[in-house]
């Protein structure tokens, strides 16, 4: 199925392009004390090896703005490249003045217009956030939560909407609030002299739907940039298909230029998780392609034993080491091959032959022989054990990649 992309406006994040027709990227946040300087360093490295294109950490005090320089000049020493985004809430305007260092160390701020400043105060802190943007040429986010939504947008949708004969519901007007509030703050960052191509805007919610109408009713309204993301999305399974379920129907119309997974981290779980959940959503919609995929049944009554499983789960392991390596030797084209690892004769030729190579495995107690195929023929008939069928099919694999991708 081809998708439509929305068109949206460029924009360059350190040495990232994201919107237009750039690939849709991939970001993360940290969750170390930005002051701690070392630990952060090492985190931010972790999320980037994992594949995390862009890092977001918290700057909420003095402490944090001075370490940013120096993060900066860490990362950069050990060849860390990644665009640095700085996360403000209530003080940016006071710490992006005062820490003119930290101002230029990152690559972009994160503005919320719901807690940038309160009453008159607004407007002025928002607006010297906009006037540091502006000096060091950085882009922003403008970040609207539902969580943290500007309180005076709220009420005033809700006093209209009141008024009307056929009023909205209270949610609905929610989420009108969300896309209102990033919309004029769109305006005053453009009045203040920062154009287009220096504004990613995003509207989050944890509600799936709630999230996935603001981003309908945003992208519709303008063409800057749009990050999504379900915000909030919880733990464990439950947060990775809530985040799963909300970025692929927005995905799938062709909006959004950069996401996020925001779980909740589970305790002596790296960071890193989020980074591969974002990428297994892209590579599952096929918009982007980041190491080869395994096609494995779920098993059933036709098959007694463990054996098409201990490979499936092998296989797997196996293509995720290899991935570096094969790129560090300038393979290329890989990333798009398919490996089939079925566990018997129902789908199993079918799902093998369709795949780039694919063991196919007879069912039930998975001691007879299992047949490989690649490119749609058989090349080998493999037989023995979990253990020597993965090491075999390995063999095959690698030959493979070094036939097809070198």
């Amino acid at each position: 199925m081809k998708r439509k992309r929305r068109k949206s406006i460029e924009v360059k994040i350190g040495k990232i392009m994201i919107g237009g027709n750039n690939p849709v990227a991939v970001q993360s946040m940290t969750n170390t004390p930005t002051e701690d300087i070392k630990k952060t360093v090492q985190q931010i490295k972790d999320l980037a090896d994992a594949g995390s294109e862009l890092v977001r950490f918290t700057v909420k005090d003095d402490l944090g703005a001075k370490a940013v320089p120096e993060i900066k000049k860490q990362l950069l020493n050990e060849d860390y490249d990644v665009p640095l985004i700085g996360d403000f809430h209530y003080n940016g305007h006071i710490l992006l003045t005062k820490f003119p260092k930290c101002a230029e160390a990152l690559d972009k701020f994160r503005i919320n217009p719901g807690n940038v400043g309160f009453g008159l105060s607004r407007d002025e802190n928002f607006e010297s956030m906009i006037k540091v943007a502006i000096q060091n040429s950085t882009p922003i986010r403008i970040g609207v939560n539902w969580g943290s939504l500007d309180q005076s947008v709220l009420k005033k949708l809700m006093d209209e909407n009141s008024k009307q004969g056929n009023p909205k519901t209270n949610n609905q007007v929610m989420i009108n609030s969300i896309v209102t509030s990033a919309l004029e703050s769109i305006k005053k960052a453009n009045e203040l002299g920062l154009e287009n191509n220096k504004i990613v805007v995003s509207a989050k919610s944890s509600r799936v739907q709630d999230m996935i109408k603001a981003y309908e009713l945003l992208a519709a309204k303008c063409d800057n940039a749009l990050h999504l993301g379900v915000t909030e999305a919880g733990p464990g399974i439950k947060g990775a298909v809530h985040t799963a379920a909300g970025l692929s129907v927005i995905l799938q119309q062709g909006i959004g230029d950069t996401i996020r997974c925001s779980l909740t981290p589970t305790p002596g779980v790296k960071r890193t998780e989020e980074v591969v959940i974002a990428k297994q959503v892209l590579q599952s919609l096929n918009l982007r392609r980041f190491n080869p995929e395994v096609t494995s049944c779920p098993g059933c009554g036709r098959t007694t034993s463990t054996v098409f499983q201990e490979i499936a789960l092998n296989i797997d392991e196996f293509l995720k080491k290899k991935t570096p390596e094969w790129k560090e030797k300038g393979f290329k084209g890989f990333e798009e091959m398919e490996v089939a690892v079925m566990g018997c004769i129902v789908n199993g030729p079918g799902e093998s032959k369709n795949a780039n190579i694919g063991l196919s495995l007879p069912g039930s107690g998975e001691t007879p022989s299992a047949p490989v195929f690649a490119d749609g023929k058989q090349i080998k008939l493999l037989k023995g054990n979990a253990k020597t069928l993965t090491k075999e099919f390995i063999k095959l694999i690698e030959e493979y990649v070094e036939e097809h991708y070198k």
